[in-house]
């Protein structure tokens, strides 16, 4: 059996499994409702699309992860309501190779395709369409199945003969009339949801599309496949341009020069692809054409940059590969930018690239909406983390007094002027994320967070952080009882495992921190410093050793190594003699440390503790042969 391959799962399963656990757990599919993004009328970032609503300005880009129901669902519950579902093809067996994602920084792929074949796909859609409609009525959401606030947009490629072909047009024929299959599904599912029966689920699943041209697809093939679902299908219809239309010298000048990253995007990823003039041409004539049909044209910005593959964790018998993610947002912020001064900030642009938490507020102050996200929900925290998107973006709206998403740009630009404030907001942030540090290379210095420890079938779980402690300490464990204010408790479970939390808070060379999952988010936690902060606030509490065992053990070397050997006895209720040549306790680490990096009455705080168990210290006790067989003969264990 094969297991790199996507399973569908048939929708009264998948129905059956939300029902359960949401009733039972307070979750779907592992998240959990706190992380749930419940609509409501006044939400100040609702936004129309398509003349219809959008609850948020959010969504998931086509991508590995809008290829199933399930996932398609985890991104709704998180608060994505423009939903660009999976790009399809002609070509519908392909072989991918695997594996095909490197997402420790900026992100590198070297193969994005639909996995699916061109029925399983529909039906992956078909039953997500569905399942939205049930979940917007079992939590009673505002509402109505006519405006059910999230949009299905559809993508396809990757040339017009290949979209003309019987297969793909029986997909767009059952995603724009899905009424038969539809009903029967409804049929099969309602034991398991009576009342979706009456629900008025529209048979229509979509009437839009994004134009997901190849790298090196020629600019009169774009047109015409731009044109046929213009004028030919009626659609709403969305072209996605490639970075590349920046132009060589000022992408290579913001990537390689400004924004420090090695990766190397080839002449011949400009050779193949549409260059600027000829972007300007194609935007002008399919605005007019769909004007004249009266449906909307917009671009989507960006594609994936093509690179070659030179030191990606990828397989090498792919020469090329393509980057999104944290790299990719200046070059097509910068894109946006030239496009807008030249249109004179009329365009219509969706934006997908390098999108975060933390600067899709600025974004949407661009004018570019909606925003979808792909390379962030491939980080830890996946599809939860859409909702930290709308929080700061909820929180910055309100400290600018914006009750809308149009008012959220203009007042960010200091002008009632829309399309004015578009640009003067796209000018400024342009300049921002090449001049600032947050998109420099140096800014994340890290190595990921996997480790080498082993995945068995029943080991999921295991906190990188933890891993890379060399005292296998509870890292996540003593980081969140100190976040709760219970320093007594997160003392005892750094003492756990560590006897010297005073001096490890100081002086630990911290590799849990490169390794900490909060890196995927922002910066890693101190992880250092809030033991520090532990052993200050509690340093003084009381330890209990278990009861005297009556057994007297020895250790000789009252070193790091020694100190931890007696102080973990004598917890469990041994009586410990310490023999220690030198005259103080603490080995070479306390002689050699400077006291700038470790005060002395750090390290004696720790020492004192071990010694207020009970143990007997000798120090200035050197240990010969003679001395080593009399311990031996007083004591238990040595």
């Amino acid at each position: 059996m094969k297991k790199d391959k996507f399973a569908c799962a048939d929708l009264a399963f998948l129905l059956s499994w939300i029902l359960r656990d949401y009733r039972e757990n307070g979750e779907i599919f592992g998240i959990t409702k706190e992380l749930f993004f419940e609509p409501k009328a006044a939400d100040p970032f609702r936004l129309e699309r398509y003349g219809r609503t959008l609850e948020s300005p959010l969504g998931i880009a086509a991508g590995p992860h809008t290829q199933l129901a399930q996932n398609i669902v985890a991104g709704y519950l998180c608060g994505a309501r423009y939903i660009e579902l999976k790009t399809i093809q002609v070509l519908d067996d392909l072989e991918v190779t695997k594996p095909c994602i490197d997402m420790r920084d900026e992100g590198y792929n070297c193969e994005w395709s639909q996995e699916l074949r061109l029925d399983e796909s529909f039906n992956e859609y078909l039953n997500a369409f569905i399942l939205l409609h049930i979940l917007r009525d079992l939590f009673g959401w505002e509402g109505d199945s006519n405006d059910p606030g999230f949009i299905f947009n559809m993508s396809a490629g990757y040339n017009l003969e290949g979209i003309l072909s019987p297969p793909v047009q029986r997909f767009f024929d059952r995603m724009t009339d899905c009424s038969r299959e539809l009903q029967e599904k409804v049929d099969r599912i309602a034991h398991l949801y009576p009342r979706v029966k009456d629900l008025d689920i529209p048979t229509r699943i979509s009437d839009n599309i994004t134009v997901s041209t190849m790298h090196g697809c020629p600019p009169d093939e774009v047109e015409k496949i731009g044109r046929y679902f213009i004028e030919k299908r009626g659609f709403h219809t969305t072209i996605k341009l490639n970075p590349t239309l920046l132009g060589p010298e000022r992408l290579r000048e913001i990537l390689n020069d400004r924004l420090g990253y090695e990766t190397e995007v080839p002449d011949e990823a400009f050779g193949h692809d549409l260059a600027y003039d000829d972007g300007v041409a194609l935007i002008e004539n399919l605005t007019a054409a769909a004007r004249e049909r009266g449906v909307t044209f917009s671009l989507k910005l960006t594609n994936t940059l093509e690179t070659a593959n030179t030191h990606q964790n990828l397989p090498k018998n792919e020469a090329m590969v393509y980057m999104s993610g944290r790299a990719l947002h200046p070059i097509s912020i910068h894109l946006a930018h030239r496009l807008q001064e030249r249109f004179e900030g009329t365009l219509d642009i969706s934006f997908s690239a390098g999108v975060n938490g933390f600067n899709v507020a600025e974004v949407l102050a661009c004018g570019l909406r909606p925003v979808t996200v792909c390379s962030d929900l491939l980080k830890p925290g996946g599809y939860g983390r859409l909702s930290q998107y709308l929080e700061i973006l909820r929180e910055k709206m309100a400290e600018a007094g914006a009750d809308s998403l149009d008012t959220w740009i203009t007042r960010r630009a200091g002008t009632d002027n829309a399309a004015a404030a578009r640009r003067l907001n796209l000018e400024r942030y342009a300049a921002e994320v090449v001049e600032g540090d947050l998109y420099r290379k140096e800014a994340f210095p890290y190595r990921g967070i996997k480790t080498d420890r082993p995945l068995t079938r029943f080991d999921c779980a295991g906190a990188p952080c933890t891993t890379a402690c060399a005292a296998d300490q509870d890292i996540p464990r003593y980081v969140h009882e100190a976040r709760e204010g219970r320093f007594d408790d997160a003392f005892r479970t750094i003492l756990a495992t560590n006897p010297f939390p005073a001096v490890q808070g100081r002086v630990c060379t911290h590799l849990c921190q490169y390794q900490c999952t909060r890196m995927s988010y922002d910066r890693p936690v101190r992880i250092r410093e809030i033991k520090r902060a532990v052993a200050e606030a509690t340093g003084g509490m009381p330890l209990s050793p278990l009861p005297p065992r009556g057994k007297r053990v020895a250790v000789i070397g009252a070193g790091p190594s020694g100190l931890t050997c007696a102080f973990f006895l004598a917890l469990e209720g041994y009586s410990v003699d310490l023999y220690e040549a030198e005259a103080a306790p603490g080995g070479l680490a306390a002689r050699a440390i400077p006291a700038f990096r470790l005060d002395a009455e750090s390290l004696k705080e720790d020492i004192d503790r071990i010694l207020s168990l009970g143990v007997t210290l000798h120090a200035g006790t050197g240990v010969d042969r003679a001395r080593f067989e009399e311990i031996r003969d007083t004591h238990e264990a040595v």
